[in-house]
């Protein structure tokens, strides 16, 4: 998902030449959802590295994201700490934090992202995980 598109432009301007961004609405390269990445033309095991800033909490993506990356290729993932949620509604209530796009239907710890296995992980500011996930291998 990619929002304004910043971290594609972030990339580009840093000499990637190959980046899409995904989102259910525009601005962005593909516009549909991330379950439906097949009909948008997109190849399994595709791709090196995948950002999802502040995604994986409102859906169930995993098996999308872990058929989408390469072997070893890398899913760069944030989402808010889960047993923290409820700061996060609170700081969104006094315009603290962005409001959210949508409910926090899928709040997980990244350690235990299903069907990928921990490169690293860290929490900032108590409430954000951020981590560097990699596909578990396949056995289908």
């Amino acid at each position: 998902m990619c929002g304004e598109g910043w971290v594609s432009r972030w990339a580009v301007d840093r000499g990637w030449n190959n980046v899409a961004g995904l989102d259910r609405c525009a601005p962005a390269d593909i516009v549909g959802d991330l379950h439906d990445w097949s009909a948008l033309g997109l190849r399994p095991q595709s791709f090196d590295f995948i950002v999802a800033f502040e995604v994986v909490e409102h859906g169930d993506f995993a098996a999308e994201l872990r058929a989408l990356l390469k072997p070893g290729g890398r899913l760069l993932a944030t989402t808010p700490v889960p047993r923290l949620d409820w700061v996060c509604k609170l700081l969104e209530a006094a315009r603290v934090l962005q409001p959210r796009t949508g409910p926090h239907t899928h709040l997980v710890d990244l350690r235990h992202y299903p069907g990928f296995s921990v490169v690293e992980r860290r929490v900032k500011g108590f409430l954000s995980q951020w981590a560097i996930l990699t596909p578990e291998s396949r056995t289908d």
